[in-house]
């Protein structure tokens, strides 16, 4: 590999802090990043592991962008506008070349298309899979960040998107359903970025859905000491998601799969009950008094054994 650690630094990371002084051109073992008045500084980080957060055989300039976009969803979430990032990459022992200047271009692609600025981080060698972490960092106006404890009981729950397409798309990815969508929807999500703004304005509280709807809609219910309900009927799904739906033996069982599988990244988030909602969001349930998430399908509560993705 030509030259090794410095040379990846160098030539293929260099190029993305696209001359930020704040990145000290990747000389330096950190940044120095000015305070920017009136506004709050919102830091989120994820890691990918190869074979868990995304297929093994995944092409890298594809990992790279999904993995800057998860974080983007974190930041979207909280209403914040991305500026710059981290990067860490651990890569397995004897990883060529080539493979590491197409994740670069990866990184390049959707650095460019969101704004974002490499400004630091290591990269190392790992006898195991290959493993990633991004640091993203967005700003917010001071004291606006929308916080997963904002909801109250009778606030309306609402999410921005079809529910269930990133777990269908894993399966369209392993060959299990056709669909070249559903599968490019697993590789490459699309951050609510768009929505950041509204984000801001109308939310009392938001997530992203990275581990399903019930489970994030719970992680809003438990960070602001309520209960929450969700309607399975009431969820937007994609044509594809209908089609799938359609097809399964048992219509309340496939409602809660898609529910629960996660890597959706869209927003969920709690609204005051008697403002208008917009046409970008679904109402699909509602906070109360108490704790703990309900699923109703038909009217009627589910027993639920599971709300989502959980990471061990």
């Amino acid at each position: 590999m030509p030259g090794g650690e410095f040379d990846w630094i160098a030539r293929l990371l260099r190029p993305l802090t696209r001359g930020a002084p704040e990145a000290i051109d990747l000389l330096d073992d950190a940044a120095v990043i000015a305070s920017r008045p009136g506004f709050d500084l919102v830091v989120t980080k994820d890691a990918m592991v190869a074979g868990v957060h995304f297929l093994a055989d995944d092409p890298l300039d594809l990992v790279a962008r999904k993995l800057l976009r998860v974080n983007l969803s974190d930041l979207a979430a909280k209403g914040a506008e991305p500026y710059g990032y981290f990067l860490t990459t651990a890569w397995p022992i004897g990883t060529n070349w080539a493979e590491r200047e197409l994740f670069a271009r990866g990184l390049a692609a959707d650095g460019a298309a969101y704004g974002l600025t490499l400004l630091g981080g290591d990269t190392v060698s790992t006898p195991g899979p290959l493993t990633l972490t991004a640091t993203l960092l967005g700003w917010v106006p001071q004291g606006r960040a929308v916080l997963r404890r904002g909801a109250r009981p009778g606030d309306l729950l609402a999410v921005s998107g079809p529910i269930g397409d990133g777990w269908l798309g894993l399966k369209a990815a392993r060959g299990e359903i056709d669909s070249a969508r559903l599968a490019e929807r697993y590789r490459l999500p699309r951050p609510r970025t768009d929505l950041t703004d509204l984000t801001r304005g109308i939310a009392r509280a938001a997530a992203d859905i990275s581990d399903g709807l019930l489970a994030d809609a719970g992680h809003l219910a438990k960070a602001s000491g309520c209960a929450v309900a969700i309607d399975l009927d009431r969820i937007p799904l994609s044509a594809e998601g209908m089609a799938w739906l359609a097809a399964q033996p048992s219509r309340t069982d496939a409602l809660l799969a898609l529910a629960t599988g996660g890597d959706d990244y869209e927003l969920v988030c709690a609204l005051v009950a008697d403002q208008p909602v917009p046409e970008a969001l679904t109402v699909v349930g509602a906070f109360a008094e108490g704790a703990g998430v309900t699923a109703l399908s038909g009217g009627a509560p589910l027993v639920l054994d599971r709300l989502g993705w959980t990471h061990g």
